[in-house]
């Protein structure tokens, strides 16, 4: 089972998520009932099934004593271990992101022995002259600035009310901010009610337990890496142009925005308690508000109203997306 199958499976807006979410909800289904209740075509249908088959997400049963895939019955992998799939799939590509933030390491180093400059790359130790080039990077966004923010948020309450106020601006004309913060981001006394404004600003956050470097993006034209400083104390910024190494970063910047959990203001509270668990295990496993009712003995629209706020707190929009995003989170 490949990571990339399973995480479109999951997507109710792929033409794999159609079927597979069908099958959940068909035991044994056919290519034509498929076909109408995803809204696809058979040939699309049957071409799904086979690539899922493939990938172990599904399962073909010769009922009709042919060999024909269009004459079989098909059935669905369990939604939870389709999710325990994705789980290590983004494990593996996490680890391929700190191999990635090791192999910088390496390069500063290395680029520190030669006079400070390699290339695309230069070593800015001042910090008037970061600060100076995080705003520039800012400022000459086009389209997006994508930001890694991780501790230690060694900040003033000034330069983070200075941050909010050019960000408003640029957001305001149009520029999209993504950020992806560690979760401890929401603990820290300055980090964190900035992290919340800017979320209600507009800006596009998502949490990750440990992200393994510093980082800015400013569209791909420029990115600024911070890291500590060998030997002494205080961080170094590594001011890198376009180039294959900037081309590396903006990947590793993308694996981990599909690895972390989008975050909003009400995440401040990372708790559940075990009746909203319990129906969180039974939305991650395809059971309907119905069948989360009879099984827990609670009414229907006690089940709708929970499952709704469940999923807008988890930044979801499918029961499979929120039974992902609550396993990351440890409520599993």
């Amino acid at each position: 089972m490949t990571g990339g199958v399973v995480h479109d499976v999951l997507d109710p807006d792929s033409e794999r998520g159609r079927v597979y979410h069908c099958l959940v909800g068909r035991p044994r289904a056919r290519v034509p009932e498929l076909a109408d209740g995803a809204g696809l075509d058979e040939d699309t249908v049957l071409a799904v099934l086979r690539d899922l088959a493939d990938e172990g997400v599904a399962v073909a049963f010769d009922t009709a004593g042919t060999t024909d895939d269009r004459d079989h019955a098909w059935e669905a992998l369990p939604p939870g271990r389709v999710v325990e799939a994705v789980l290590h799939s983004d494990a593996v590509r996490q680890a391929t992101a700190r191999r990635a933030g090791a192999e910088l390491e390496r390069l500063y180093r290395f680029a520190r022995r030669d006079a400070g400059t390699y290339g695309a790359l230069e070593v800015v130790e001042d910090v008037a002259q970061v600060l100076a080039a995080s705003r520039r990077l800012q400022l000459a966004a086009r389209h997006q600035v994508r930001v890694i923010d991780v501790p230690p948020y060694s900040g003033s309450s000034a330069f983070y009310l200075d941050q909010e106020v050019l960000q408003r601006q640029r957001m305001a004309a149009g520029v999209v901010y993504r950020s992806i913060y560690h979760g401890c981001a929401f603990d820290d006394p300055v980090a964190g009610p900035n992290m919340a404004r800017m979320i209600e600003a507009g800006e596009q956050a998502r949490t990750l337990d440990e992200p393994p470097l510093k980082l800015a993006l400013g569209d791909d034209d420029l990115a600024i890496v911070t890291l500590a400083a060998d030997g002494r104390p205080g961080v170094v910024s590594l001011l890198i142009r376009p180039s294959s190494l900037l081309r590396a970063l903006a990947a590793v910047f993308e694996t981990l925005w599909r690895l972390a959990v989008p975050a909003s203001v009400s995440a401040v509270d990372l708790q559940i308690d075990d009746r909203d668990r319990r129906i969180l295990t039974l939305m991650a496993s395809g059971a309907t508000d119905d069948a989360i009712a009879r099984r827990l003995g609670l009414g229907r629209r006690t089940v709708v109203r929970r499952v709704s706020a469940l999923l807008a707190q988890l930044g979801a929009t499918t029961r499979f997306q929120a039974g992902v995003q609550a396993a990351r989170r440890g409520w599993l």
